[in-house]
């Protein structure tokens, strides 16, 4: 039977900036499980009077600025699902998200992918989202005071000065996970900021509600947490940041035993199936997602490699997921429309 629980974000179930599978279990569930999980932005310190409610303060209060790393990403978790084990594969699909709050922030970042172009100037963006039209609009900005070298470090409103900016500019809102995935198979720190094999920061803005990643086991347990969600995002996610902004999630587990999808995690949508391919250069991130995505053919659709190879030079549309998170990303959609079924009768 399908049980549901609410993973509250808390001092208690968060953790900013690092995976560790040695972290004990904040929630214990089965397959087909759901639950309500709470993330929280690391940008909420850019306008406080705006993303900072009481629970947001605290785990904020209770995670000193110096204890915030190697990554920069709040994450809630880590969840244990039963029977779990290396080498299975767990499905967490969106039921549904929704803002905590209808602000979010995009920071024009040191670590974007044109700073040096730009200056080496920092800029903070305040949006407002509009969730029944499903728009978002800027409604502030400032030039941040700083380097932002420490996440989430709190800049009140009197020390800057608001300005106008992208005015009569509105963007649709996909609100998703930036950041998510199980537990890595290193007993160590690892930083949230580059996405791996596990997930971590994959930054998929098609990672929506009515979708599902399929992440590969890599411990027992799974061991899923999430966080870094967003309002939106543009493939590439080029500024360094996408809308960041705090979203309560309703997920769906659900462990697979006999499935093949290769060494990252798969993305399916009601219309397309995403595989990835990862490193710190671009064009070998290409090629990992090219043989990545041949494999998932050649496993799951029944196509021999020479023929998953043409069928993706004609139908598989590949696109830039992000430049700005040392680890580099490529995806490939893949239309499920190209597959039809076998009539048995």
């Amino acid at each position: 039977m399908t049980k549901y629980y609410e993973l509250k974000a808390t001092p208690e179930t968060c953790v900013w900036g690092f995976f560790d599978n040695r972290l004990k279990p904040v929630l214990t569930i089965e397959s087909g499980d759901i639950v309500m999980l709470e993330s929280l932005t690391h940008h909420a310190g850019d306008f406080p009077d705006y993303l900072m409610d009481e629970g947001t303060k605290a785990v904020y209060d209770a995670i000193p600025e110096k204890d915030r790393k190697p990554g920069v990403h709040i994450i809630t978790g880590p969840i244990y699902v039963k029977d779990a084990k290396p080498g299975d594969v767990l499905e967490v699909k969106v039921l549904d998200m929704q803002p905590r709050m209808p602000y979010g922030v995009t920071f024009e970042a040191n670590w974007g992918a044109l700073y040096d172009d730009f200056n080496k100037t920092e800029r903070s963006n305040l949006w407002y989202a509009d969730v029944e039209s499903g728009l978002a609009k800027v409604i502030a900005s400032y030039d941040y005071p700083r380097l932002c070298d420490v996440p989430g470090r709190i800049t009140p409103k009197e020390s800057v000065e608001y300005k106008d900016t992208l005015k009569n500019v509105y963007v649709p809102l996909r609100f998703h996970f930036g950041t998510a995935g199980v537990m890595p198979k290193e007993s160590e720190i690892v930083s949230t900021i580059p996405p791996r094999e596990f997930g971590g920061n994959m930054d998929n803005r098609n990672f929506i509600y009515g979708t599902s990643m399929f992440y590969p086991v890599q411990v027992e347990g799974a061991l899923f947490s999430a966080g870094d969600s967003h309002f939106t995002e543009g493939d590439g996610e080029l500024c360094g940041t996408a809308i960041e902004g705090s979203v309560n999630a309703l997920l769906q587990f659900t462990l697979h035993k006999n499935m093949k999808i290769g060494e990252n995690p798969v993305l399916e949508t009601p219309t397309h199936y995403f595989v990835h391919g990862l490193d710190r250069d671009l064009g070998k991130a290409m090629n990992k997602c090219a043989l990545e995505a041949i494999d998932f053919l050649v496993n799951n659709k029944g196509l021999n490699r020479s023929e998953a190879y043409v069928f993706l030079s004609v139908a598989g549309d590949f696109a830039v997921t992000q430049v700005v998170d040392d680890v580099k990303g490529i995806h490939c959609a893949i239309p499920k429309a190209s597959f039809v079924p076998v009539n048995k009768g």
